[in-house]
């Protein structure tokens, strides 16, 4: 591995597509720190530090995860990539419900322009709503009690808010664009792992000063407890690591047939179908889903029944959360690969190619058998989903964690997103070390990416 990494700056290209996206990562990292106009940064973090104490995780704490800091400090960042994000999703989900979309998408490269341009516009106008309503919240002063966050609130501010968060997430998705056309991997996905390791090193630190190990005296968290965190932590990465590559491979079979003279076909391959399918967007989905009541209920009157249950099952992440979470996850699962995973169509196009199962016929009964294999696999990614999601606060009960952000490098959307979009990276700077001659990460066996 160290060898791999020593011969990547053989390479010119290679190295040279390295340094612009680690350029372009300092610069989105910068843009963290940039303050909004008008925004009183100091008395905002207070307020956020304040309310994750009293209410525990809401909706402003994923933001907080996916912007790297950003919407706690309010910056040109705030909104982040995640906008971007949900355009990309719903465009996606309707491709297989608009037929205009749907046949757009089959159209090849210009169909992909196309629907970027549209997924940019959607963008857009998510990143002017949010800003309107962010900007709403603001100036507010019931919003932020004890807190003067907007000195001087008013139109101009509000005009303000919306131009340089919409700006700075439009910002944001060009530079992932950047490192996409000019850089190596995924510019969208990289930006968001960025960000999230960007929140490590003051879990880190917060442990460190738990464990306190050059003053005893202030010790509250053992040495024996965070030597069982470690191990566990490795643990995980391994797990996940191999539940992201594994795939179902169902066996393809194509007959031979004389074209002209030669004779074409009757090589064997497989279909693989993978463990996770949906990847991070089911957790995305279902915590969000989770947050966003805690979060409503924070600006309504105290007091009401309906309202005090509502906040006790989503914020103190108990047994009827986790079951509530767990049941989002697998309906999630499920939604997500039926969109985008058909069967029907999978078994018309082997047919067409002379493809099959073996002892399966085909047309009809090979859909089945496809959708039969793929609702089994999913029911175990689910499973496996579920139990990385909840492993956050089975880690607070058990080791007695004082914090989420702690919490939640054992699990979660963090560790799920960290290794997916390594691995994909790996894959790509692995697979420009082999063509060039070089070996990879791993001697005498390519690594395996996400397909």
């Amino acid at each position: 591995m160290f060898q791999a990494v020593a011969n990547i700056f053989k390479v010119p290209e290679l190295k040279r597509k390295i340094f612009i996206t680690l350029s372009l990562l300092v610069v989105y990292r910068a843009g963290c720190f940039i303050p909004t106009p008008g925004v009183n940064t100091v008395a905002l973090s207070q307020f956020f530090t304040d309310f994750a104490e009293r209410e525990g995780q809401t909706l402003f704490g994923i933001l907080d995860l996916f912007t790297g800091g950003a919407f706690e400090q309010l910056s040109i960042f705030a909104l982040g990539i995640m906008p971007y994000i949900s355009a990309s999703i719903i465009m996606q989900l309707l491709q297989n419900v608009v037929p205009f979309l749907e046949k757009l998408a089959k159209e090849g490269k210009a169909g992909f322009e196309k629907i970027n341009q549209y997924t940019r516009g959607l963008t857009l106008a998510l990143c002017l709503v949010q800003g309107l309503f962010l900007s709403f919240w603001l100036s507010n002063p019931d919003s932020f009690p004890g807190y003067n966050v907007v000195p001087n609130p008013g139109l101009l501010f509000t005009f303000t808010t919306i131009v340089t968060l919409t700006c700075g997430t439009i910002f944001v998705m060009w530079l992932g664009e950047q490192i996409q056309e000019r850089g190596i991997g995924n510019g969208i996905s990289i930006i968001i792992t960025v960000s999230i390791i960007s929140r490590i090193p003051s879990a880190v630190g917060h442990l460190w000063h738990l464990w306190s190990p050059l003053r005893p005296e202030n010790q509250q968290v053992q040495t024996p407890i965070v030597i069982a965190l470690v191990a566990i932590w490795f643990f995980l990465v391994g797990a996940v690591v191999l539940f992201t590559q594994a795939q179902r491979r169902i066996p393809i079979q194509y007959g031979r047939r004389m074209v002209g003279r030669k004779m074409y076909g009757g090589q064997s391959t497989y279909l693989p179908i993978k463990v996770d399918m949906a990847g991070v967007i089911a957790i995305i989905f279902a915590m969000a889903v989770l947050s966003f009541p805690a979060t409503i209920t924070m600006f309504l009157p105290e007091g009401i029944g309906i309202i005090n249950f509502i906040q006790s099952i989503v914020q103190q992440r108990g047994l009827w959360y986790n079951f509530i979470m767990v049941g989002l996850l697998f309906f999630f699962m499920y939604f997500y690969t039926a969109m985008v995973f058909h069967p029907l169509e999978i078994a018309n196009n082997l047919k067409r190619y002379g493809g099959f199962i073996p002892g399966v016929r085909p047309g009809r009964p090979t859909a089945n058998y496809i959708d039969y294999v793929a609702t089994r696999i999913v029911f175990l990614g689910a499973i496996y989903i579920s139990v990385i999601a909840i492993f956050p606060d089975i880690m607070m009960e058990r080791f007695e964690l004082p914090s989420y952000q702690l919490a939640s490098l054992f699990g979660g959307t963090t560790l799920l997103i960290m290794v997916a979009v390594v691995l994909d990276t790996m894959k790509q700077v692995e697979g420009q070390l082999l063509t060039r001659h070089y070996d990879g990460f791993i001697k005498g066996s390519p690594l395996k990416g996400r397909r």
